[in-house]
């Protein structure tokens, strides 16, 4: 019992520091760097509250990995033999994969913006009308991206949430015996 609680932690925890991390600075911190009186700071400063955040978010991503191993390892019974579980998992697995490729795809135009130096923007993700040509592409895809990772670690909750569900007795006990019926 001691595992399962333990790959649990680390797999709910990592991923509500993903989720709450990236809603957090694409709420407020993208939108704080562009309260600086010169617009050059802007990058500055939203580059600052990122770099400071990319460690974290990478041990907040690492646990959640971590934590979703061990336990599909812990279920791989319930996998084969509980319905529903395996179609669950291939869409927790596909939204984690689709999840992790846009924060990194953030990341490589967040060091782009932080490489251009200082360079004009309205906010963290907001190009100026002095913006160099390859930050506003790199800064307005950013002001999307923002969002989508949240979006999709949102969604991880919510599959995460169905899982626990699909682990009550009753569900388990009914789950099996619908794969066994269809067999």
């Amino acid at each position: 019992m001691a595992r399962a609680t333990f790959s649990r932690t680390l797999h709910d925890v990592g991923l509500a520091a993903w989720f709450g991390g990236t809603l957090a600075n694409a709420v407020a911190l993208n939108a704080a760097a562009g309260a600086v009186s010169d617009a050059k700071d802007a990058g500055r400063v939203a580059n600052v509250g990122w770099n400071r955040w990319t460690p974290v978010n990478a041990a907040a991503i690492g646990s959640h990995l971590l934590g979703s191993v061990l336990q599909l390892n812990a279920n791989k019974g319930r996998l084969s033999g509980q319905e529903g579980v395996a179609r669950m998992s291939v869409a927790k697995t596909f939204v984690t994969v689709s999840a992790l490729g846009v924060t990194y795809y953030s990341r490589v135009l967040g060091r782009r913006i932080a490489d251009a130096g200082a360079v004009p923007l309205a906010s963290g993700t907001e190009p100026t009308k002095g913006t160099p040509p390859e930050v506003v592409d790199a800064s307005s895809k950013l002001h999307t991206l923002q969002w989508i990772i949240p979006a999709l670690t949102g969604v991880l909750v919510g599959i995460t949430s169905y899982a626990g569900e699909q682990q009550r007795p009753s569900e388990v006990s009914s789950g099996v015996l619908g794969r066994f019926s269809r067999a």
